[in-house]
């Protein structure tokens, strides 16, 4: 498949695969609130579990969030990279991307090709992990087809190479707050 017809079809309000440089993943358009509720509904997710947002820069991710002070330090050390930056969005987003409660939403810029082409040409995507809620993560477009079959429209090939979920580091407060640690060390 090509980026064209992932676009199309991201466009289309349809769930699309794309490999990143943590695990592969399935994403929609995070303006589109029936596209976000079939992302959960496909992946068996829980509503108080929030997806977060791939973006292709860092201007891109300023869109979206406030990156500034230490977010925007880290966000120039690690991306591309597997550092999910929670910040306040700046954007009104579908429910379930982001915490509407806390008024957060974890932003990430992917070192992967294929990704950031994608995010490139259709702009930021509301992107989880390929698996069903609570099974393993898929590593590249054969394992996430073995999961959803024809539940996504378009899986663009490609293996992401680090097997493991991105660090998560909250920016909002006074203090940098690491919810979960991955591979960058913060």
């Amino acid at each position: 498949m090509t980026i064209e017809a992932a676009v199309e079809a991201v466009r289309a309000g349809q769930v699309v695969g794309v490999p990143t440089d943590t695990v592969y993943g399935i994403g929609v358009d995070p303006l589109n609130e029936s596209a976000v509720a079939r992302l959960f509904e496909l992946k068996g997710r829980p509503e108080h579990k929030p997806v977060g947002l791939l973006a292709a820069t860092v201007d891109q991710a300023r869109q979206i969030g406030e990156i500034e002070g230490r977010a925007e330090e880290l966000a120039l050390a690690h991306w591309p990279g597997a550092l999910t930056l929670v910040v306040t969005p700046l954007v009104i987003l579908a429910n379930w991307v982001g915490d509407a409660q806390r008024s957060t939403v974890g932003v990430r810029v992917p070192n992967h090709p294929v990704a950031l082409e994608l995010l490139e040409a259709c702009g930021p995507l509301a992107v989880t992990s390929a698996n069903r809620s609570g099974g393993v993560e898929a590593r590249d477009d054969v394992e996430a087809r073995s999961t959803f079959g024809d539940e996504v429209a378009v899986y663009l090939p490609g293996t992401a190479p680090g097997g493991e979920a991105s660090t998560v580091v909250d920016a909002t407060g006074a203090r940098l707050l690491v919810l979960r640690q991955g591979p960058v060390r913060v």
